[in-house]
This record gives C-alpha cells, structure tokens and sequence, in this order.
C-alpha cells in the first residue's frame, strides 16, 4: 500500500438545508453520529432521488438495529432533500436508527467516495448498500446471522433483475457452488479459474438457483464467489485491515471495479461468502457510472505477489 495508507478521507463540505417542497431537514451531526453501534448502513448516492427513496424505504422496513450514513455527490442539490427521502429519512429516525447525511464534494471516484463513508462509522460491521436497490423485509437480520455464523470479511446478497425472471441461463448458472463446511481464506484470481463465478449473479439466475434448492423458512445457505456487487456486508476491522479504499489515490477519479478488489483482497484474508435467499432487488434504472473502461483490479494489487497488500 502507499504511504499515505492511513491519511483519512477529505471532509464533506456542507450546505444550507431548507429544501424545496419540504421540512428543513436536520443532517445529524457526524461526531454524535460516530458511536459503538453493531451495524452501519453506507449508501453512496448521486442524481438519483426516486431510485434512493426505494432504497430508504426497504430500510426502514427492517427489523433490526443500524445507523445509516447517505452521502450524496449529485450535480444540484442532494437527492435525500427530495420530499419522498426527507419523509422517510424522519421515519428511520422515529424507528429508532440514526441517520446522517451529507453531501461530498468534489467526486474524486468511487473508491474514495466508499472510503469517506467507511470514515463515517465505528460500528463492528458495515452493510455497503447501493441507491438503486430494495431490500426486502429480514434481509439484514439474515446477513447479520450469517457473518456472525461464519465469521468471514464479508457476506453480501447479489441483487435480482426481476425483469429477467423468465430468462434461464443454465450455462451462466452452471458455476454456482456451496460452501460444504465452513467459508475459508481463498485466493480468486483476476480473470482466473473462479472469476466465472460472477455469471451466477446476472440477470435472475440465483433466484432461479434458489428455488431449486426449496430453502425452508429461515434457512440460508453461504456459496462462492468472485465478488458480489450492490448489498455486501462487511466486517469493519477485517475490511480496514486489508486497506480499505485507500488505493483511491491511485486511480483514476473515473473507475469501476472498487468493491472487487477489497472483497478479493478480504477473500484471500479472511474468506467472503455469498449468502442466499437473497433479499436484494435491483431496481434496474440507467447507471451513473457509464465509463468503466478503468477497472480497479486492472491498476492496484490484489494479492501479495502483485504488491504490498497489508493485514495487521
């Protein structure tokens, strides 16, 4: 890693809050906000308030405890001031789950976005959660479970595209593979043997997977992956002991492909697991990062032999 491995995040600028069409809404306040908590929501946003109202609203259907951390880099005002996210940012808070908001500017990329929310939390785990997904009711509280069971650096739910559900894809679904025992320290290398496995998450097909398997209430299941996108849940110190984000000094402020490298670089440490049912939804809007010609993987290590890659 670089020298400046441990520098933190530059800060958040702030803006006056009355917003249009609705109640001034408090932000919070970043220091009450930065507590001993079990479990932190990170949602990273931009242009995107309908979509981020979905997202809010699958939170607060959730029944167990968390803070939530949005952090906004739209190109007018942020999108948590829309009337829909304002109202239901006021109804996690009336549930009991702190909420702190800001907005983050300038973008410097995604990975230095992800690392400014990281610097927002001292909870043991983080829920990296995208602003284009809903999460059905007990999502959490089963990933919760299964990292707790498992003790890996992360655990996550690869989003359905319901729009593909009548789209079976056998050869795409053909990589899918359990966890027979318990989820151990693996290597997966950039475009090796098991990067196919990222197949198993397009479109509908670990849905269609999982109605195969008849889960019985309650039951889940932890599989292989190469990576997962969108709804991952991290454990805090293992992902800040292999870095973090802090490579985002050493990519291009245009990039993709951040979460691949901290979950390959935690897999290789610690184990990561898919776990299934997955209860997340994409909720399939246009992208806002459309140039993914620049890869994280591709430019900084993700193993030892490629680099210095740091577990203390």
């Amino acid at each position: 890693m670089s020298a400046q491995h441990n520098e933190p995040a530059p800060p958040a600028r702030h803006y006056p809050l009355p917003s249009a069409g609705s109640r001034a809404l408090d932000p919070g306040d970043p220091a009450e906000f930065a507590r001993d908590r079990e479990l932190d929501v990170l949602v990273p946003t931009r242009n995107r308030p309908v979509e981020l109202a979905a997202t809010l609203a699958g939170l607060a259907a959730q029944s167990v405890a968390f803070g939530v951390v949005v952090s906004d880099q739209s190109d007018g005002e942020p999108s948590w001031r829309h009337p829909a996210c304002a109202g239901l940012v006021r109804a996690l808070r009336h549930g009991g789950h702190p909420v702190l908001l800001g907005q983050h500017l300038p973008a410097r990329g995604l990975a230095e976005h992800r690392a400014y929310l990281l610097s927002r939390s001292q909870a043991r785990y983080v829920l990296s959660l995208d602003d284009d997904i809903w999460l059905e009711p007990g999502t959490v509280a089963r990933l919760l479970a299964a990292i707790r069971q498992v003790g890996c650096g992360f655990v996550g739910n690869a989003p359905h595209g319901l729009s593909y559900l009548g789209e079976h894809r056998p050869q795409q679904e053909s990589s899918f593979e359990e966890w027979d025992g318990p989820v151990l320290p693996e290597r997966v290398d950039v475009r090796g043997p098991q990067w196919n496995r990222h197949t198993v998450h397009s479109a509908a097909n670990l849905l269609h997977i999982t109605r195969r398997l008849e889960l019985q209430a309650g039951e889940w299941r932890a599989y292989k992956v190469a990576w997962i996108g969108a709804c991952v849940l991290y454990d805090r110190a293992k992902l800040l002991a292999v870095g973090g984000y802090d490579f985002w000094r050493n990519v291009p402020s245009v990039h993709a492909g951040e979460d691949v490298v901290v979950q390959l670089r935690l897999q290789a440490a610690y184990g990561g697991a898919g776990i299934m049912p997955s209860g997340a939804y994409h909720l399939e809007s246009p992208t806002t990062v459309p140039d993914r010609n620049v890869q994280c993987f591709d430019v900084v290590p993700v193993t030892a032999e490629q680099g210095e890659v740091r577990v203390t």
